[in-house]
């Protein structure tokens, strides 16, 4: 039976971009497999202890010498691995906090990076490979080429190296300029983030779409990625 992790990790509640387009995607997912199952994981609520002195050494000690906080975040390590292990599809939500990945979206990864869960130890082959990774990106400004701030959106760019060593390889679909409709400054941006939004979505709607290899679905995905490169 197909498998779906959903995880969300902004703070913004219902005005949370990425949390809507998670939530599109995930309909959207249920709707192309009916019978399918979902595991949520909510990163912005519940968020996974940051590695420290206590328990960050857990995942280079051998199991049976941890000390009581090294063991409580291994068991954890365990079940966010194996979150993603069950998985066939995960969708994370990624929005850009300061120019980068709010800190619960490292933590997490953190967690992940672990020897005989994620990779293996002798050879650091990925154990997560041939899982789609999904993430819906939102940013509030425009980071794209030729833009005044180009290259500042380092939450996009970290992504793929951070989890490089667990095989999974994620694919953007970005909406951006999310503050144009609530900084005045932004004004005049609000057709362009209507825009980006717009592409995304459509982006989102052709995933699992039969026949989502088509010119119609191709030229949405396409369209998503340019917009958020304007």
């Amino acid at each position: 039976m197909p498998h779906l992790l959903h995880i969300d990790a902004s703070i913004q509640g219902e005005r949370s971009v990425s949390r809507k387009l998670t939530e599109r995607a995930a309909k959207v997912w249920l709707a192309a497999h009916p019978g399918g199952t979902v595991t949520y994981r909510d990163l912005g609520a519940n968020p996974v202890p940051h590695l420290d002195t206590a328990n960050g050494l857990a995942r280079m000690t051998p199991p049976d010498q941890h000390t009581p906080e090294q063991a409580a975040s291994w068991q954890l390590t365990e079940e966010l691995t194996a979150e993603i292990r069950d998985a066939d599809v995960v969708l994370l939500g990624l929005p850009v906090y300061n120019y980068g990945a709010p800190s619960t979206i490292k933590s997490w990864i953190d967690h992940l990076i672990a020897p005989g869960l994620s990779y293996d130890p002798e050879t650091s082959k990925g154990l997560f490979a041939g899982r789609e990774l999904i993430v819906l990106a939102s940013r509030g400004g425009g980071y794209g080429a030729g833009t005044p701030r180009e290259g500042w959106d380092h939450a996009e760019a970290w992504l793929p190296h951070g989890l490089a060593i667990t095989g999974l390889e994620p694919r953007f679909i970005t909406a951006e300029l999310t503050l144009a409709t609530v900084n005045p400054a932004m004004a005049g941006l609000i057709p362009l983030a209507a825009e980006s939004l717009a592409a995304a979505e459509a982006a989102i709607d052709a995933l699992w779409a039969e026949g989502s290899a088509s010119p119609e679905a191709a030229e949405a995905a396409e369209a998503a990625e340019t917009a958020a490169a304007v």
